[in-house]
């Protein structure tokens, strides 16, 4: 058996075929499921967001909150974990393009998702409810690609499971 040499070449071919593959794996797939006994407290004080509605400037005020929520704790990731819980018409934030939804004639301020993704580097993480894609004959497939981005089965099933692990609940608006 031959036996393979470890030098540069090999290994950026090695790493170039690996992340063309995941490049092409990660495109044609909607973002992660996890299942509600996934979700775990990690921090001393967590918090749930829940969105609900599609109103843009409600949306931008979530927005603030929590990076106002995470002002206050400044960079340590043990002192606060949040989460924001989307259903119903939240999710139309975390799509891809409103084309062939109910939202379609809408103009969403692109700047809305560009914020979610800055604070996701803080921490946030976001769940998006399974069953709206499916009551709006969405493929999951429609959600934005971002690692932040998750599906879970339910939406307030993932609010009532939450607040039953600690963490606090808040809605804006």
């Amino acid at each position: 058996m031959p036996i393979l040499e470890l030098n540069r070449r090999n290994v950026m071919a090695g790493l170039a075929v690996g992340g063309a593959a995941l490049t092409v794996d990660r495109a044609a797939a909607a973002p992660v499921q996890v299942t509600l006994d996934e979700i775990k407290k990690d921090a001393e004080v967590a918090c749930l967001y829940h969105c609900d509605y599609g109103d843009p400037d409600r949306f931008a005020q979530t927005l603030n909150n929590i990076g106002n929520h995470y002002s206050v704790y400044g960079a340590d990731p043990f002192a606060l974990q949040i989460v924001l819980v989307v259903h119903a018409g939240g999710i139309k934030f975390f799509l891809d393009s409103l084309d062939g939804t109910m939202w379609a004639d809408e103009k969403l301020p692109p700047k809305l998702f560009a914020r979610a993704e800055a604070i996701s580097k803080t921490g946030l993480k976001v769940y998006l409810c399974e069953i709206t894609f499916k009551r709006n004959q969405l493929d999951l497939s429609r959600a934005k690609q971002a690692d932040f981005i998750s599906f879970v089965p339910s939406g307030v099933a993932t609010c009532a499971t939450l607040q039953g692990k600690g963490f606090a609940y808040m809605k804006v608006g």
